[in-house]
């Protein structure tokens, strides 16, 4: 398969400070790369399996997004950007370009982004933004920032940083774990009856009993 995972989604932002304080000091993500020039900030954070990214665009006039809950339906403009999808090699990446490209969807690309190489493409009926990159140098030191206009909070480091947040007071006891059930309630129970899914190794034989009991 050509598409190998997915290498960053992107957003947009109008303060790249309280977005760093939020996904590396809160969240604990390593702030990996960035590069800023013209008003213009692009900035990547590293989730922990050291291949995969959120990225934020960062510009006058960026608006934060309305807020919508996940899976709620909206007509309000939203703050996603794009998708990136992984490919392994430059001739994977190309073969991805003849391929959309025979389809009669036009690439733009491929575009040399210093890191990674990357065409760009549209998901034809839903107007989705995509992108495939080709990432080909890794970085040995981050956060790894290009910025005429450096901010300070990047001298701070990739790493999550004390003292921003409130450190936990009341964390949840064992007995409290507990879940709604949401629309996957019966999709579990059907999967399980007909062999389609399994739990999890880490899963305690009483958890099990509790959500399987749940089904009857």
């Amino acid at each position: 398969m050509t598409l190998q995972g997915i290498n960053h989604l992107a957003f947009i932002t109008d303060d790249m400070v309280t977005t760093i304080r939020f996904y590396r000091d809160l969240l604990g993500m390593k702030l990996s790369a960035g590069i800023g020039h013209d008003g213009y900030r692009h900035y990547f954070f590293q989730l922990g399996d050291g291949q995969t990214h959120i990225a934020f665009f960062e510009y006058e006039g960026a608006t934060v997004m309305k807020r919508k809950f996940p899976g709620n339906r909206s007509r309000e403009p939203l703050g996603f950007d794009h998708v990136s999808f992984t490919v392994e090699s430059r001739q994977s990446l190309f073969a991805l370009k003849d391929r959309l490209e025979a389809a009669g969807i036009e690439v733009e690309g491929a575009v040399d982004h210093g890191l990674f190489w990357s065409i760009y493409f549209f998901d034809p009926h839903n107007n989705i933004p995509l992108e495939a990159t080709w990432q080909f140098m890794q970085l040995e030191q981050t956060p790894a920032v290009s910025e005429d206009d450096p901010l300070e909070i990047v001298a701070e480091g990739a790493d999550a940083q004390p003292g921003h947040w409130p450190e936990v007071s009341n964390a949840t006891p064992e007995s409290e774990m507990v879940a709604l059930s949401g629309n996957g309630h019966p999709m579990r129970s059907y999967f399980l009856q007909n062999g389609l899914a399994t739990f999890t190794a880490d899963v305690t034989q009483a958890f099990k009993d509790t959500l399987t009991a749940d089904d009857e």
